[in-house]
């Protein structure tokens, strides 16, 4: 059992709490039993390390035998040594190290995608996380991060992904002219949502072809260079007093409403 919260193997595990040391190592950090499950269910060969506290193995015994299934041994550590490693204030008894296995861009497009979620220097962990989690449950085939967008493998983008991240592919891209050049090459139409868009309840119809949507920043939305390289602008309408609508839920209606057209105009 992992007994002192100082040694040097607790510290490296804590250390992924930062972007330099995830970059160096190329690892990052999970925290609980949802993600936890997630990985070993859907990137079991991405663990390289799986942490538990004994009442948190006694609480979740699927998961060690999980981890048996696939060949990865489970540490046992004190609870002081699972509060080192973590990122929250209130960890759930266990942590795992993976590797990051981001997606290739050109795979992506190789698969004849429908519905791809493009983010453009969306700086909040949590809106990111949230946006990932809705990319997911629209069945959507990607998401591809573009610009400054945040770590995907930040700590708080993983546990707001509650799992999403092991799902569908992620990718990272230094330009987003790139990603639209290879949607549009992969016969899909890029969508940005912006305040200053069309009316998006007139446009509804159009969303059943392969779409790419593209997400700004929180705070700017997109610039004028990122506008100009897509097929069309929508904005959500605000029916009641609302003066905006958070990124991540903008996104999320956006997906969806893809989503339902394009399985509604699928025989």
């Amino acid at each position: 059992m992992l007994e002192n919260p100082r040694s040097p193997r607790v510290r490296a595990v804590a250390k992924l709490t930062k972007r330099s040391a995830r970059q160096e190592t190329g690892l990052f950090l999970l925290e609980g039993p949802q993600a936890a499950r997630e990985a070993l269910a859907y990137r079991a060969e991405s663990i390289v390390e799986l942490f538990a506290t004994p009442s948190a193995s006694d609480r979740h015994p699927e998961l060690l035998a999980a981890a048996e299934r696939a060949g990865i041994r489970v540490e046992q550590t004190t609870d002081a040594v699972l509060d080192a490693m973590a990122d929250t204030v209130t960890p759930q008894g266990i942590v795992a190290v993976a590797r990051q296995t981001p997606a290739a861009i050109q795979d992506i497009f190789l698969g004849a995608p429908s519905l791809i979620a493009i983010c453009e220097e969306v700086r909040d962990p949590g809106n990111l996380g949230t946006i990932i989690r809705a990319a997911d449950a629209a069945g959507a085939d990607a998401v591809i991060l573009t610009g400054r967008t945040v770590d995907p493998y930040n700590p708080k983008v993983v546990r707001a992904t509650t799992g999403s991240l092991f799902h569908l592919p992620i990718a990272l891209a230094a330009d987003v002219g790139e990603v639209v050049d290879r949607a549009h090459s992969a016969g899909l139409r890029v969508v940005a949502a912006d305040v200053g868009g069309g009316d998006f309840l007139a446009h509804r119809g159009d969303l059943g072809a392969p779409t790419a949507w593209l997400f700004g920043n929180e705070a700017r939305g997109l610039d004028e260079r990122a506008l100009s390289l897509v097929d069309l602008t929508l904005r959500l309408p605000i029916f009641g007093r609302a003066e905006s609508l958070n990124l991540a839920t903008a996104a999320s209606v956006c997906l969806y409403e893809s989503a339902f057209a394009q399985r509604s105009a699928t025989p």
